[in-house]
C-alpha cells in the first residue's frame, strides 16, 4: 500500500506554503507523497494521479492553488476521495479569488475548503489527519495529544503576559 495522503500543487512555486501540510503529516507520522499538477497545464496529468491515487493507497487528497484555484475542483470531480483545498494568495487579489473559486463548488462534487495561505495548509493537514484518525486510534491519540500541547502553550503564554 501507498502513503495515505497525496498533496498536490498547482505551481512549483506553492511549495513554500504547502510545505506547511507537509510538516504537519511528518509530525504526525503520516506518510504522504507531494507533487506538482495543474489543473490547466497539465490536465491530463492531474486526471491520471487522481484516478490512480486511491489505487496507490491514498486516503486524503490535498489540492493547493492560487488564482483561479481549479485545482482542487478538478480533483474533486475524479474521485470520491476526501478533497481539502488550500487557497493561496498568488494573485492581486490576495487569495480572495482562490478562496471562492476552491469554496464555490457544485452540490454533490464537494472540496472542503481551509482558510488561505500557510495556515490553511496546516488545517489541510489535521483534517487529514482527523478523516484517517476515524480508523486509526493510535493517530487519534497523536491528535488528542497535539490538542493537549496547543492548549498547554496558550496557558503558558498567558501566565507570561500577567
Amino acid at each position: 500500500m501507498g502513503a495515505n495522503v497525496l498533496i498536490l500543487m498547482g505551481s512549483k512555486s506553492d511549495a513554500e506554503v504547502m510545505a506547511e501540510a507537509s510538516r504537519v503529516l511528518d509530525a504526525l507520522g503520516i506518510p504522504f507523497t507531494t507533487t506538482v499538477s495543474s489543473a490547466h497545464r497539465s490536465p491530463g496529468r492531474t486526471q491520471k494521479l487522481v484516478r490512480e491515487a486511491e489505487k496507490k493507497g491514498y486516503s486524503v487528497i490535498i489540492a493547493g492553488a492560487g488564482m483561479a484555484a481549479h485545482l482542487a475542483g478538478v480533483v474533486a470531480a475524479e474521485t470520491v476521495l476526501p478533497v481539502i483545498g488550500v487557497p493561496l494568495a498568488s494573485s492581486p487579489l490576495s487569495g480572495l479569488d482562490s478562496l471562492l473559486s476552491t469554496a464555490q463548488m457544485p452540490g454533490g462534487v464537494p472540496v472542503a475548503t481551509m482558510a488561505i495561505g500557510k495556515a490553511g495548509a496546516q488545517n489541510a493537514a489535521y483534517l487529514a489527519a482527523q478523516i484517517l484518525a476515524l480508523s486509526d486510534a493510535k493517530l487519534r491519540k497523536k491528535l488528542v495529544e497535539r490538542r493537549r500541547e496547543m492548549a498547554k502553550t496558550v496557558a503558558e503564554t498567558a501566565k507570561e503576559i500577567r
